[in-house]
């Protein structure tokens, strides 16, 4: 796939910081942004008529584009779709002048047009523009993405995250994946394999089968290769696999004990991993390429769930050493660590968000499970669910929406996959054709 930029014109102030207690859209009498309040959540109210089909062969996809980029958008909770049936204007050309009134006339605070061809060379060719209604004006010149048409939903995607951006600030999320266990089966003979698909739960593929319980998937930083714990060999063992490819080999040579809870570094050439040996457990890095180990702790205590900083200078990890389940931080290159987990409870899982700034982690007390975050120096916690079993936090690639699993409670209890913004709000099912548990979010999409 291509695609074509053309600039953006700034057009309108953003200030969105999902750290707030809410966020609200000014839609009625204000320009086209985003602004935090402590009020109730008013979404941005948007209109997305069907794409325009420039060659007949693109009729169906037009309609199918459009609907996906409403789905991407609303599904945020961000914005709210104007009805179809309330439109006044009808976009029948791409080129033609917008009536700006007509769209005012029905609160529509952004429009979004676009067109949907056929190339000479049977290139599927989408273009769009995003226009501010109460502003009169269209938001720069648009984007063109080009691709093969069974690229379709991933241009869709990069459409609602171009809009996205640029009316929150941030960056999107929509155009990326998910690596996850899919799971089948009872609950006492449950049959696990690994598993990918897009963001919303499209285009599933399977990377292994489900001869052996696989757990704890993660992504490299180029989405390419996942780093997963496998007990093919009956006890558990780190392996890496190609997403393309499917091929996979082992990390760690025979009799090095069980290893676990692997993760990439930002550079994608190390792994930091937990190895248990003797009833205990340690954390070690992998350089991939030479093999060398580097032994990072070294204390009568369970250390895992290990995760590097963006930067690559530290690792955030749980540990027992206290005498319950807590989370510390330490230099990357080996040192003293320092616990940042103060609450009530019991933490794990701990997940470094892509901009730095929180820690997600999962958190046990008084006989409930939740998601939470915290700032790195372990201040400023706040609690984002709470179930009878939530656990295994993965951020998206923007730092501000994360999915995670859940487990119903009961003797059918199954897990299924779930998303929320780190401000607690818009907590929703992510569907998948089988049960699902430990995902992990991918970098946005090359």
């Amino acid at each position: 796939m291509t695609l074509t930029r053309v600039p953006f014109v700034r057009a309108a102030a953003v200030a969105l910081a999902l750290l707030a207690p809410a966020v609200a859209a000014e839609a009625q009498n204000g320009p086209l942004r985003i602004e935090i309040t402590e009020g109730v959540i008013e979404p941005l109210p948007i209109a997305i008529p069907d794409f325009v089909a420039e060659t007949p062969a693109a009729a169906e996809m037009a309609q199918q584009i459009a609907r996906l980029v409403a789905a991407d958008l609303v599904g945020t909770g961000l914005f709210r779709e104007v009805p179809k049936d309330a439109y006044i204007s009808r976009i029948t050309s791409f080129d033609s002048p917008v009536q700006y009134a007509d769209w005012k006339a029905i609160n529509a605070t952004g429009l979004i047009t676009g067109a949907v061809g056929l190339g000479t060379d049977g290139r599927l060719v989408v273009k769009f523009r995003l226009h501010d209604v109460f502003s009169d004006t269209q938001l720069g010149e648009g984007l063109q993405f080009a691709g093969t048409t069974s690229s379709w939903r991933r241009m869709a995607h990069k459409v609602a995250d171009a809009v996205y951006s640029r009316i929150t600030g941030e960056g999107g999320y929509f155009d990326s994946r998910v690596v996850f266990v899919a799971e089948t089966g009872p609950k006492g003979n449950r049959k696990k394999r690994l598993a990918i698909m897009d963001y919303d739960g499209a285009n599933v593929q399977y990377l292994t089968d489900s001869s052996a319980i696989v757990l704890a998937p993660r992504f490299s930083p180029t989405g390419d290769r996942v780093l997963y714990t496998s007990y093919e060999s009956g006890s558990p063992q780190i392996m890496m696999i190609d997403v393309a490819s499917v091929g996979r080999r082992t990390l760690l040579p025979a009799g090095e004990g069980m290893s676990v809870a692997p993760s990439f570094s930002p550079d994608g050439n190390r792994v930091v991993f937990s190895i248990a040996r003797g009833g205990n457990s340690d954390l070690y890095i992998l350089d991939i390429n030479s093999g060398v180990q580097t032994r990072l702790t070294d204390a009568p205590s369970i250390e895992t769930a290990p995760s590097f900083s963006p930067d690559g200078r530290f690792v955030v990890f749980e540990s027992d050493r206290s005498g319950s389940q807590q989370l510390y931080i330490m230099p990357a290159s080996g040192g003293e660590a320092r616990r940042i987990s103060n609450g009530a409870g019991r933490y794990g899982t701990p997940v470094w968000s892509p901009r730095g700034d929180l820690i997600a982690f999962t958190k046990q007390n008084k006989g409930r499970f939740h998601i939470g975050v915290m700032r790195t120096d372990g201040s400023e916690e706040r609690l984002l669910t709470a179930s009878f079993l939530d656990e295994g936090p993965s951020w998206a690639p923007n730092g501000r929406v994360i999915m995670f699993s859940r487990e119903s409670q009961g003797e059918n209890g199954a897990p299924a996959l779930y998303s929320v913004d780190i401000s607690g709000r818009n907590t929703k099912r992510v569907p998948t054709e089988t049960f699902a548990s430990d995902p992990a979010w991918s970098p946005l999409l090359p």
